[in-house]
């Protein structure tokens, strides 16, 4: 259980916090949007775009149940609390931390939710994605670091330091 694992909102900083820690620590980084993209040879947008949301959140799943890493850190997508199976592996073999920043922050951070790849159905706003997710992360996170107003590098040391049992690194 050497792995950690980064949920939490689109915007909230997984893949940029995922790079830092991974060099902080020596560890790998995997960034589970672009497994995917890979495995797929699809964007995320084009997978929503001809399965849906559901059939995204399929392969999302399938994908992330199936990921085997040894010292990683790796960034999730931000619907990948959605799948079940998922959760369960990651849980089974690493931390998994939610990153946590308020409402208006993630808004702040985000552009255009269907270029990014963001699983929003329909009729749905960012804010109803919000409360919706929020749940899932909570329930998941082994480890929640609220985010709000601190540098990337703030973030990563009380991760670090976490992760460590408060042990300098």
């Amino acid at each position: 259980m050497n792995n950690i694992i980064l949920t939490g909102m689109p915007g909230a900083g997984k893949s940029t916090i995922g790079v830092v820690l991974a060099k902080r620590l020596g560890y790998h980084f995997i960034d589970s949007d672009l497994v995917i993209q890979e495995r797929t040879g699809k964007l995320l947008h084009q997978i929503i775009e001809e399965n849906g949301i559901d059939g995204f959140v399929a392969v999302e799943n399938e994908v992330n149940a199936s990921l085997k890493m040894e010292k990683t850190i790796l960034a999730t997508g931000g619907s990948a609390v959605y799948g079940k199976e998922a959760m369960e592996h990651l849980k089974s073999i690493g931390t998994v931390i939610y990153l946590k920043l308020s409402y208006e922050s993630i808004a702040d951070r985000l552009g255009d939710l269907n270029e990014r790849g963001v699983a929003v159905r329909d009729g749905q706003t960012l804010k109803d994605l919000y409360e919706e997710r929020i749940p899932y992360y909570e329930k998941y996170a082994d480890i929640v670091i609220d985010c709000e107003d601190k540098m990337i590098r703030d973030i990563v040391s009380e991760i670090a330091l976490t992760i460590r049992g408060g042990e300098t690194l």
